[in-house]
């Protein structure tokens, strides 16, 4: 059913739903149900995740007959699961499963959206691959795009000894620092309900833990420097002093194990190594884009090589150590 974005329909939204209905406006539309796999000719299984406080999600899961890892993916706040079946299709071709995670509130899942509640879609939809016979024993990889690329963050902060990598596409440093730059409402920034400090939990991630930077440069919705920021905020992870500093610089913070309670832990300690006994994280990579757009940078030529190149390093790494 088509959609008619009128003054009118986001006035009514907005009032019904407040803050919430801004940074998860697909969940409000009324929007038909998200496309099958069976569209590209991939076999797919209809699966139920249940969060911890009982919402069911309604996701796919995409099994290679002989895969070397397991890709959860997160979306983007103005689309659906669905919209990832061509990355699935993609990552499928690499040998991988795929499992699309459908947020509460979208798609044909239940619930309403909120930055607690997709925490805890993340985490159930983690927890339900580790226990899940034929996909536990391979290692994960966490893929998020835009807001995905947020839940993708916090998720990992808080299971770095779980996840075998992380891929992050197109997102910011927080919801503050993006409405910051709106025209008047800018002022208001710290009225945010929703805040999504990636800068922070970015930071909380091991320098081990390989991760791989996808920027379009040509991305007007969120703006190429979040990516640029994440990527200095990265490159110190695990250094005591500058790590600190360049987080807060950001917007972050800087925290040496993950919170399980939700919040942000920009009261917590620093990790205690010392400069002279750093070392720079070695396996990350930040790759540009020039017309790459917000959504489309999956269509740049040198996009797919690139994540062909990162997964076989770090699964070809991942088979040596358990050897």
């Amino acid at each position: 059913m088509a959609v008619r974005l009128t003054p009118g329909f986001f006035v009514k939204k907005f009032l019904l739903h407040g803050q919430p209905f801004l940074v998860y406006p697909a969940a409000f539309w009324p929007l038909e149900s998200p496309p099958k796999p069976s569209m590209w000719d991939l076999p797919y299984t209809d699966v139920v995740v249940t969060t911890s406080d009982n919402v069911q999600l309604k996701c796919y899961l995409i099994q290679h007959s002989t895969p070397r890892a397991t890709v959860i993916m997160f979306h983007g706040n103005g689309m659906n699961h669905g919209f990832m079946l061509y990355h699935s299709k993609k990552y499928f071709s690499l040998e991988c499963n795929i499992l699309t995670v459908s947020y509460r509130g979208y798609g044909d899942s239940q619930g309403v959206p909120s930055e607690r509640g997709l925490q805890r879609d993340a985490q159930g939809a983690l927890d339900w691959v580790l226990a899940h016979d034929e996909l536990a024993g391979l290692p994960i990889i966490v893929y998020g795009l835009s807001l995905g690329g947020a839940v993708a963050i916090d998720v990992a902060s808080r299971n770095t000894d779980k996840i075998a990598a992380l891929i992050l596409e197109n997102t910011f440093t927080s919801i503050p620092d993006i409405v910051h730059d709106w025209p008047i409402i800018g002022y208001f920034s710290f009225l945010c309900t929703q805040r999504w400090n990636s800068a922070c939990k970015l930071a909380r991630i091991p320098a081990t833990l390989p991760i791989l930077f996808l920027s379009g440069r040509s991305d007007y919705v969120v703006p190429p420097r979040h990516m640029d920021n994440l990527w200095e905020i990265a490159k110190q992870r695990g250094r005591k002093k500058s790590g600190r500093k360049i987080a807060r610089i950001h917007g972050g913070c800087w925290t040496s194990s993950p919170q399980t309670d939700g919040s942000d832990g920009e009261n917590a300690e620093g990790p205690a190594i010392k400069d002279e006994e750093w070392s720079s994280p070695k396996k990350d990579q930040f790759i540009s884009f020039s017309s790459g757009g917000h959504v489309d940078t999956y269509e740049e030529r040198r996009y797919w090589p690139h994540v062909k190149k990162f997964l076989q390093h770090t699964l070809d790494s991942s088979s040596s150590s358990c050897t």
